[in-house]
């Protein structure tokens, strides 16, 4: 098997460079014929000096023309091309995309017209993150604000406290927000706020003074953020940090700069701050009724001003609450997991298919209100994963199969077509 994907792969690369090979040839033969009509422009004006009316009319109204057509239906053949490889001229497209790339700076997102993106954004997010329309809709808000010019260029672009309890969809809207801004997830800077528990911890956050261990390292935050501005930083259990640290965050927040220890100014105001926090989790999942964002503030509220202090409170854009999963939710998470599986499964060249009966069926088993979506991540992969890994391996699943997964006498079970099809889920 992997020698055939070899040789696919060694097929495809053989015709890419016969394509490139002809492209390359087309283009050597526009430039050669555009520089012989520069040099019959010059015999042109040359003949024009010396009086020689013959020459000129037969360069100025034969040669020079036949000469621009040729170019012309040359160039025409080359831009009617799909796919080019090869491009005559750097354009705006070419360099926003290799400054994307380069810095992560969203420049390829500008070009595709970032205005309805931006509108559009909650539609996104809510492709990604159930249940969660409170926090979605208000991180929408500030993005656009900031986007639009209107929020304080000073600041960053956004800093938000994030509280719920475990596996709701906190951090996954944080990678969300990245894929979408940045252009990759791996915009994402992930920091574990556990590990700052110690007083010392500021300096892992921004350098070590100069004298002691680890000060040409630079900080995890700083550095991190000097290499990628433009991303979401993600701090994750805020709630564990020691209080040196918060002074930290109070300078970014207000200021949206910092100094490392080596005495370099960090800009963050390109940057997006999503912190993270379970306080309040355990009244949420204790109470009885219908959770609005009023009843959740009320409930959460008294316990983030009791841990947090007032100023750095007062320097967030928004604590947003985020609920525990319904049970209706569910069905709707099993199908974005399932989506996740059957893409895997397509770049394999395997189709993949399920019925209403499995849906229900993981969508009840993996329904855990206290742990959230991720019991039900892990359902998934130890059921329906594993099930299609053993078959691959075994070779009793091929490329150009189209999988159906059904739900039959309690037990989740897959069916074979070897002919491919058009996937109906």
């Amino acid at each position: 098997k992997l020698d055939h994907e070899i040789a696919t792969a060694k097929e495809e690369l053989g015709a890419l460079k016969e394509l490139w090979s002809q492209e390359k040839k087309a283009l050597e033969i526009v430039n050669e014929k555009k520089g012989q009509l520069e040099k019959l422009r010059f015999a042109e004006e040359e003949a024009d000096r010396k009086a020689d009316f013959n020459k000129v009319a037969e360069i100025r109204y034969s040669a020079i023309p036949a000469l621009e057509k040729e170019i012309s239906d040359a160039e025409a053949a080359l831009k009617g091309k799909e796919g080019r490889l090869l491009k005559e001229e750097v354009d705006e497209t070419l360099i926003a995309e290799i400054v994307a790339k380069w810095t992560g700076v969203p420049v390829a997102k500008m070009l595709e017209g970032e205005a309805e993106k931006l509108l559009a954004l909650e539609s996104t997010l809510h492709t990604r993150v159930v249940g969660q329309e409170i926090a979605v809709e208000a991180v929408s808000e500030a993005i656009r604000r900031s986007r639009a010019g209107l929020s304080d260029p000073s600041r960053p672009m956004g800093a938000f406290l994030f509280v719920g309890p475990t596996g709701v969809g906190k951090t996954e809207l944080a990678k969300a927000l990245a894929k979408e801004l940045f252009s990759q997830e791996e915009a994402m800077i992930r920091l574990d706020m556990s590990e700052y528990m110690e007083k010392h911890s500021v300096a892992k956050l921004i350098g070590s003074p100069p004298g002691y261990i680890g000060h040409d390292e630079g900080g995890q935050l700083t550095e991190a953020i000097r290499r990628r501005p433009y991303s979401v930083i993600l701090l994750d259990e805020v709630e564990k940090a020691h209080p040196d640290v918060f002074n930290i965050l109070l300078q970014i927040f207000d200021d949206g700069r910092i100094t490392d220890s080596k005495g370099r100014t960090v800009n963050c105001k390109n940057a997006l701050f999503i912190m993270t926090s379970n306080l309040g989790s355990e009244q949420l999942l204790k109470h009885k009724g219908e959770l609005t964002k009023e009843t959740v503030l009320s409930i959460v509220d008294p316990v983030i001003r009791s841990h947090f202090r007032p100023e750095f409170i007062n320097r967030l854009d928004e604590i947003l609450p985020f609920l525990p999963l319904q049970e209706k939710d569910m069905e709707q998470i099993v199908t974005i997991q399932l989506e996740q599986v059957k893409k895997r499964l397509t770049d394999k060249e395997i189709s993949l298919e399920w019925s209403p009966e499995v849906l229900a069926h993981l969508a009840k088993e993996g329904y855990d209100p206290i742990f959230g979506a991720r019991p039900l991540k892990r359902l998934i992969q130890q059921t329906v994963v594993n099930m299609l890994s053993s078959a691959i391996l075994k070779g009793e699943i091929e490329a150009g199969d189209h999988i159906q997964l059904h739900f039959t006498e309690n037990t989740l079970l897959y069916k074979k077509q070897t002919k491919t099809k058009e996937p109906i889920s």
